[in-house]
């Protein structure tokens, strides 16, 4: 008989608010982290662009289960246009394809976004993580390689031009649901305005209820010391399900719900869950939650909880 291998690391679950910052991808900011953690197990909630910094959610152990909420969590970015210059990835690393002397007015870019919010059509960038036969986007225009990218359906909820320091840039704020590229909407904009441009720094600001101002900057987290301080960083495993309605649960429940078993909730704790939960008759998810913590994700069904991820902590 085959004897399991042990996986390597602690088994640290929870999540991480992070600021990352530029010049890292996020790949390579998950594994600073499983280092500095000895983590058995740890993901991200949605690629940040090398040359981006700001929210980047990291999921530890059990709270991976939970990392599809993050990424389907609304968005919001921070960044600047420059204009006069494309670049092949739009943005400030690649290579020149295009110069202009156009330059857009502040109202021109203002009325232009506004046909921009609402359910749109976006072509993703070719520098992205999309795969195209099995291989990723970015290694195909990399090496060079002809290929096209169809449209997409993505929701932009705001767009504001909030600064225009000079008549070479532009400060656009914007928040978006799944799937939406900010270097993709500035690619469209300078097409739409006749004018080149690229940009020139970008930064999200939020990640579903993971904001700026509780990040914590991945220079504090390589300071620490010692790993108090480092789980003093961290979330419940639960805290990227804010908007799933909870249903509290016993001790003996979570036992039984660990084991795969289907429970019957008290008619009091189904009632709180309706007055939670949306309108939607299909929306049936809920966290069931005992002493604080995060038991499973099911549905509420006829008065029962059937689990669908249980966390293993």
């Amino acid at each position: 008989m085959a004897r399991q291998r042990k996986r390597k690391g602690d088994p640290i679950n929870g999540w991480l608010n992070l600021f990352k910052p530029v010049d890292i991808t996020s790949t390579q900011a998950v594994a600073i982290l499983k280092r500095k953690y000895n983590a058995q197990k740890v993901g991200h909630g949605g690629t940040l662009d090398p040359l981006a910094d700001g929210i980047l959610p990291i999921a530890f152990g059990e709270a991976t289960k939970t990392v599809q909420w993050a990424m389907d969590a609304q968005k919001e970015y921070v960044f600047t246009i420059r204009w006069g210059v494309s670049t092949e990835s739009q943005d400030a690393e690649g290579e020149v394809t295009a110069t202009s002397d156009a330059r857009p007015t502040r109202e021109q870019v203002e009325a232009l976004l506004k046909g921009y919010i609402g359910t749109i059509e976006q072509v993703p960038p070719k520098f992205s993580a999309i795969k195209v036969d099995g291989q990723r986007a970015y290694d195909l225009a990399r090496e060079g390689e002809e290929f096209e990218l169809t449209s997409r359906e993505v929701d932009v909820f705001n767009a504001d031009v909030i600064g225009m320091p000079d008549a070479d840039h532009t400060v656009i704020h914007v928040t978006s649901g799944k799937g939406f590229y900010v270097r993709a909407m500035a690619r469209d904009l300078a097409f739409d305005l006749a004018c080149e441009g690229h940009i020139s720094q970008l930064r999200r600001t939020r990640v579903g209820q993971f904001g700026a101002p509780t990040a914590i900057p991945l220079s504090k987290i390589e300071e620490a010391e010692d790993m108090e301080t480092l789980m003093g960083f961290l979330q419940p495993i639960h805290a990227m399900l804010e908007n799933v309605p909870s249903v509290d649960i016993t001790r003996e429940e979570a036992g039984n719900i660990r084991h795969g078993r289907t429970i019957v909730l008290l008619p009091h704790v189904v009632e709180r869950w309706k007055d939670e939960t949306s309108d939607d008759p299909d929306d049936r998810a809920a966290i069931a939650v005992c002493d604080g913590h995060a038991v499973a994700l099911g549905d509420v069904r006829a008065g029962r909880f059937e689990p669908s991820r249980v966390f293993t902590t």
